[in-house]
C-alpha cells in the first residue's frame, strides 16, 4: 500500500470511528440517573426502566393518607395491584405541618417518608427549607402554571371548596353559611378537621370565614374574628372532626373540603347518618393540595412511580371518584379522558375559582399562627 493511499485509510478509519461515537455514547443521548437524583422519568431511561427500578425496591412510604380522604383507598389499591409495590401509610391522620417536621427531622433514616401530600401552602414552606427533591412526571406540561411549583419540587394534584356538613338527625334546620354557624341553635356543634396552624383544610376554614366576613385574600383577619366570635358564642367545638367523631355524633356540624364531606356522606350512610354538604356562598374559598418527594427517600424510584400514578389518567379518575376536582381535569375534559359520571356527581359552584398569590397565603399563614390561639382562648 502506498503511503497516500495508508493515509486515505487511516483518515477514514478516524472519521468512522468519530460517527461510532457520536451515535453511540455523544451529545445527543441523554445521560442516565439514579432515581435519587433523577428529575423525569427519562432521566431513569425511561418508564419502564423506572418500573424496574421501583418494583426492586418494592416499597414506597407515605403519611397522613386517610383511605376515606379523596379515594385514597382506592389508589393506594390501585397502585398495589399495578406495579406489587407495597404502600405503607404512617400516621394517617397527620396534618401538614406534621408532615413537613417529619421530613426534617428524619433526615437519612431509612424510615423517613418517601412522598408527602400536603396543602400547597404548606408545600411551599418545605420547598424553602430545602426538603424536597425536584421531579417532573410525565403531565407536567399540562398541568396549570399556578398550579406548580417553577423548580419541580411540589405540584398540585387534587383540589376542592370549603362546605359545611351536618347531621341531619341531630341538627334542624342545617347551616347553609357562615352566617348561619353563629345561630344559638347551633351551640357545641361546628367543628374543624383540625389547627389552622397545623392543617391545611381548618386554615382555608379560616380563610374562607374571612371571605364571608369583608375580609380578602389580603386580610384574613376577618375570619380568625369569626371564630373568635363562635367560640365566645359557645358554638365552636374544639373536637377535631372525623368520620369516627361525625358517625359517634360528636361533631355534628364540620368545615372541611366538599370531598371530605360528600365521602362521608356516603361512607355513613349505611350506618344510619343523614349527612348533608354544603358550599356556603357567602364565603366560597377554594384550593388544592400538592404532591411531592422527599430529598432523602429511602425508595427514590417507588416515590418517583408514585407520582407518576397520581397524575396518571387512572390515578386523577380515582381521585375524582372521591369527590376530589383533579389538577389535570381541564385537559381530560378536551382530550376525552375524563370520567364523565364521577364529575357528574361533583356539587356544582357559581363562577370561577380564584387563587391567593404565594405572598398572600404566607401573610394569611403567619397571622393564623400568631392570631388562632388568642381566638380561641375566650
Amino acid at each position: 500500500m502506498t503511503a497516500p493511499r495508508a493515509r486515505a485509510v487511516a483518515a477514514l478509519g478516524c472519521l468512522t470511528l468519530a460517527a461510532l461515537c457520536l451515535n453511540a455514547c455523544g451529545t445527543p443521548t441523554a445521560r442516565i440517573e439514579k432515581p435519587s437524583s433523577a428529575t423525569s422519568a427519562q432521566n431513569v431511561g425511561g418508564m419502564r426502566a423506572l418500573v424496574a427500578a421501583a418494583e426492586k425496591e418494592g416499597r414506597v412510604t407515605a403519611i397522613a393518607l386517610p383511605r376515606d380522604w379523596a379515594d385514597y383507598g382506592g389508589l393506594i389499591d390501585g397502585f398495589e395491584k399495578k406495579y406489587g409495590i407495597k404502600v405503607t401509610v404512617e400516621d394517617p391522620y397527620a396534618h401538614s405541618e406534621d408532615e413537613i417536621n417529619v421530613l426534617r427531622s428524619s433526615g437519612n433514616r431509612p424510615t423517613a417518608p418517601d412522598v408527602i401530600d400536603v396543602g400547597d401552602t404548606f408545600a411551599r414552606a418545605a420547598a424553602r427549607q430545602g426538603l424536597l427533591a425536584p421531579y417532573k412526571v410525565a403531565s407536567w406540561d399540562a398541568i396549570p402554571g399556578n398550579q406548580k411549583d417553577s423548580g419541580a419540587r411540589w405540584s398540585n394534584n387534587y383540589g376542592g371548596y370549603i362546605s359545611i356538613g351536618c347531621d341531619t338527625r341531630r341538627v334542624k334546620p342545617c347551616p347553609q353559611t357562615f352566617a348561619d354557624l353563629l345561630k344559638p341553635a347551633y351551640r357545641g356543634m361546628v367543628a374543624l378537621e383540625g389547627n389552622p396552624t397545623r392543617a391545611e383544610s381548618a386554615f382555608a376554614s379560616v380563610y374562607a370565614a374571612a371571605l364571608a366576613n369583608n375580609g380578602s385574600f389580603d386580610d384574613i383577619r376577618p375570619g380568625l374574628d369569626f371564630f373568635a366570635k363562635l367560640k365566645k358564642t359557645g358554638n365552636f367545638n374544639a373536637l377535631q372532626s372525623t368520620s369516627a367523631t361525625i358517625e359517634a355524633g360528636r361533631t355534628p356540624i364540620s368545615i372541611n373540603w366538599d370531598y371530605l364531606n360528600l365521602g362521608y356522606a356516603d361512607q355513613l350512610r349505611g350506618k344510619g347518618v343523614n349527612w348533608q354538604v354544603a358550599i356556603p356562598f357567602d364565603g366560597s374559598f377554594a384550593q388544592y393540595y400538592a404532591q411531592a418527594i422527599n430529598k432523602n427517600a429511602p425508595h427514590p424510584a417507588a416515590a418517583r412511580l408514585w407520582q407518576e400514578y397520581l397524575f396518571s389518567t387512572e390515578g386523577q379518575n380515582l381521585g375524582l371518584h372521591g369527590y376530589a376536582r383533579p389538577a389535570l381535569m381541564d385537559v381530560m375534559q378536551k382530550d376525552g379522558t375524563l370520567d364523565k359520571a364521577a364529575a357528574a356527581r361533583l356539587p356544582t359552584v357559581e363562577g370561577t375559582p380564584q387563587f391567593p398569590t404565594d405572598a398572600q397565603l404566607e401573610k394569611a399563614r403567619q397571622a393564623v399562627v400568631r392570631g388562632w390561639t388568642t381566638a380561641i382562648s375566650g
